[in-house]
């Protein structure tokens, strides 16, 4: 070791007390909910995903609409509830329409009745899509005990809901 090394090791017992401010940039980026562009354009976004997230107040709406902010009489655990309940249905459809849905599931609850919404292709067989209708509305239904409708719309093709490749 050289002396300089040497006299920068202090011992054990002596403790070095140094005072130092640290400054540095101020960081304003947001980063969560940007998608990442890419160099030859070629990442398709749909309308929902080209907004950014304190954008859809301004653009567009929401992706579940409830009253779970209202005053409710037993102790107000409702909007835990409904998270919960919004989270299993985002599952459920991802898992009984597995490669069918092309857009966001969208949420709504007017009074008891909930209302799933989205965009389909049209690969499957009529008859195929009239039973998966029936065996969704039926399971969530029993599942929350209470009223569930399906609203869709069809594309032919996945590219028929980009809005924009970036």
């Amino acid at each position: 070791m050289t002396a300089l090394c040497r006299s920068l090791i202090l011992p054990m017992n002596k403790v070095l007390a140094v005072r130092a401010l640290s400054t540095s940039a101020v960081c304003c980026k947001t980063q969560a909910g940007k998608y990442k562009r890419t160099k030859n354009q070629s990442k398709p976004l749909t309308y929902e995903q080209f907004n950014a997230p304190y954008q859809i107040h301004h653009r567009k709406s929401w992706n579940t609409w409830n009253t779970s902010n209202l005053f409710e009489a037993d102790d107000e655990i409702r909007a835990s509830q409904t998270a919960v309940e919004d989270f299993f249905i985002r599952k459920f459809m991802f898992g009984t329409w597995h490669r069918i849905f092309v857009s966001d599931v969208i949420i709504k609850r007017r009074h008891n009745l909930i209302i799933i919404a989205g965009i389909v292709t049209q690969s499957l067989q009529a008859s195929k899509l009239y039973f998966l209708i029936g065996y969704t509305e039926e399971m969530l239904s029993y599942i929350f005990k209470c009223p569930v409708k399906i609203e869709l719309q069809s594309v032919a093709d996945k590219k028929d809901v980009v809005f924009k490749y970036i």
